[in-house]
């Protein structure tokens, strides 16, 4: 089971924070960045980074359930990755069969939703199974709803929400010129999800990488130096507490 713990105060730069309970952001997404620097400093192969980086999800889904955070985004491979050794493709296939294997009954059992963003149908076949077994479980759950985003690409989602669109107005399921950001947005991955809050983004990197690209327009955006294997509940604080002392204005004065 899932350890419920309260969150704790931490000393960032010798000043205490206290994240704000009444102000947390309703949906994280978090660029989970870092894998092969952290196993790379560490003079161990990429696949063990990416293995090291399956504790920072558990230990970031439970904290999210802590904190009462209701939607978490992970952003677990992209479309680009496919470029990546087939070793290592490889290696992260076999991970996410793994999680969703070994995880699935914990995650059932403290009212985790798990979503999958992305193109599933390019992936193997028991990849496709465990995905689809895990969604079906948890669908009626009422807990944080985890959307991993696997062979994911933000150009890919648009692309795909276009023809998708296109589709319907050839058959005259919807007029060109009723279509608005609601009617778009429901052909998306994303659909039924508000857009992310705040999108974290660990190992230095400064860019968003092809994700959420539709969804990220009024996101409040937070880096960190710290590669993923080595993110913490402490991190998380950090990430939320600035947060929750910006000025989200949406365009407005």
């Amino acid at each position: 089971m899932l350890r419920f713990f309260k969150s704790k105060k931490h000393k960032v730069e010798n000043k205490e924070i206290e994240i704000d309970r009444n102000n947390i952001p309703k949906h994280i997404a978090i660029i989970m960045d870092g894998n092969g620097r952290w196993a790379k400093e560490k003079k161990l192969p990429r696949t063990m980074g990416h293995r090291a980086g399956v504790e920072s999800i558990r230990r970031i889904i439970k904290e999210s359930h802590v904190l009462g955070i209701k939607y978490l985004t992970l952003y677990a491979f992209s479309t680009e990755n496919w470029k990546r050794p087939k070793d290592e493709v490889g290696a992260l296939m076999k991970l996410l069969v793994e999680y969703l294997r070994n995880e699935i009954g914990e995650l059932n059992a403290n009212g985790v939703v798990i979503k999958i963003l992305g193109d599933t149908t390019k992936l193997a076949d028991d990849c496709q199974k465990e995905i689809k077994d895990a969604v079906e479980l948890t669908k009626d759950n009422k807990g944080v709803v985890v959307n991993i985003a696997f062979n994911y690409g933000g150009r890919d989602e648009i692309l795909r929400a276009v023809k998708a669109v296109s589709k319907d107005v050839e058959k005259g399921i919807i007029n060109l010129d009723d279509i608005t950001d609601d009617i778009f947005e429901s052909y998306l991955y994303t659909k039924g999800t508000p857009d992310p809050d705040l999108i974290i983004r660990p190992s230095g990197e400064k860019r968003i990488s092809n994700f959420l690209l539709w969804q990220c327009a009024y996101s409040e955006f937070w880096y960190s130096n710290v590669n993923w294997p080595d993110f913490k509940e402490k991190d998380l604080h950090r990430a939320i507490y600035d947060y929750q002392n910006r000025d989200r204005r949406f365009g407005g004065v």
